[in-house]
């Protein structure tokens, strides 16, 4: 096959690409820097964009262009997609990219025919659409061709979703805009209530990342946190525990709980039992809170495990779909 065959993990927070024979070739976040009159001139894309999040000046504006896993800006997304594609492929490229892209499971056709569209104008010879808990499945390594349960639990930037599939295709599968960065603004909210501070999205992100938990852990982690303090304007420091956080995080948790739950009392009685035996697999970023699965797992009955490399498994996925297009075509949705 000539031209490359490319997997992207299109998600709200990071986005991740794959090629086939290669892996993972570029993982980075999904955020740009716009400038001009209309906000229309890219000035940074990915980690470089980021780091500028709630540090520019008036005339730069920082923004995610996808919102809960679907494209908030067309033509931004359409600007970010051609840069990721063209430093993949090469400014001279003979022959333009196969692509496959994933998207949420709950996602609508017009909303479909957006992503599909905006990986056309970036630059993509052909463009295929996923489901996200069917590319993160194959991914992940699961069975999906044969006649027996799997089940996928997707907790990403944007949305969390719970599938089960066999046989290539989706059984049953639900699921909720809320995740990662709800988690973030979760985190946010508590230390304003109990501390008077205000804190940036990323300094939540930190938080998650270095000292979050879903459940109580052994022992307690801690950090320093900087903020803005509301009564006195000043700048103030304070300590935050492991423990807070996982206070914080238990109403965005219960709803990925109940996600979990509602795809579980929807499969069939033969695909539970397969369930049962081999328990869920869980991707995607979030997965990587500490404790999530032992939280799943206790709150649902059902083995909870979480995937090697949980954030690539949907690219990995996605790049893979391309070899065995054939087959799954007849499970995956047109755009």
């Amino acid at each position: 096959m000539l031209g490359k065959q490319i997997g992207i993990d299109l998600g709200t927070v990071n986005l991740q690409v794959a090629e086939v024979g290669k892996g993972i070739v570029f993982r980075g976040p999904a955020v740009v820097a716009l400038t001009g009159q209309r906000r229309t001139k890219l000035v940074a894309v990915g980690q470089e964009a980021k780091d500028m999040y709630g540090r520019t000046p008036e005339g730069i504006e920082v923004m995610r262009p996808l919102r809960d896993g679907v494209i908030a800006d067309y033509q931004v997304t359409e600007a970010m997609l051609r840069h990721f594609i063209r430093k993949i492929t090469g400014p001279f490229r003979l022959l333009r990219p196969r692509v496959m892209m994933s998207v949420p499971y709950g996602v609508t056709s017009v909303e479909r025919r957006a992503v599909r569209e905006a990986a056309l104008q970036a630059g993509a010879r052909e463009a295929f659409l996923i489901p996200e808990p069917l590319a993160a499945a194959i991914g992940a390594g699961l069975p999906v061709g044969t006649a027996t349960g799997n089940m996928v639990v997707c907790l990403g930037g944007g949305t969390s979703e719970a599938a089960v599939i066999s046989m290539n295709g989706i059984i049953c599968a639900d699921s909720v805009r809320i995740a990662g960065i709800r988690f973030d603004q979760a985190i946010i909210s508590y230390i304003r209530k109990k501390y008077n501070l205000m804190i940036g999205e990323p300094t939540a992100e930190q938080i998650k990342i270095q000292i979050g938990a879903a459940q109580e852990l052994n022992e307690e982690l801690s950090m320093e946190v900087q903020g803005r303090d509301q009564v006195a304007g000043l700048p103030k420091t304070i300590t935050i525990s492991s423990g807070e956080v996982t206070e914080a995080l238990v109403e965005p948790l219960n709803a990925v709980v109940s996600v979990v739950r509602s795809v579980l009392e929807k499969t069939p009685p033969e695909l539970s039992a397969d369930i049962i035996d081999r328990g869920m697999a869980l991707t995607g970023g979030s997965a990587l809170l500490r404790r999530i699965d032992v939280l799943l797992t206790e709150q649902t009955g059902v083995p909870a495990y979480v995937a090697e490399s949980p954030m690539d498994c949907t690219a990995l996925g996605a790049s893979r779909a391309l070899i065995e297009l054939q087959i799954l075509r007849r499970t995956i949705p047109a755009a």
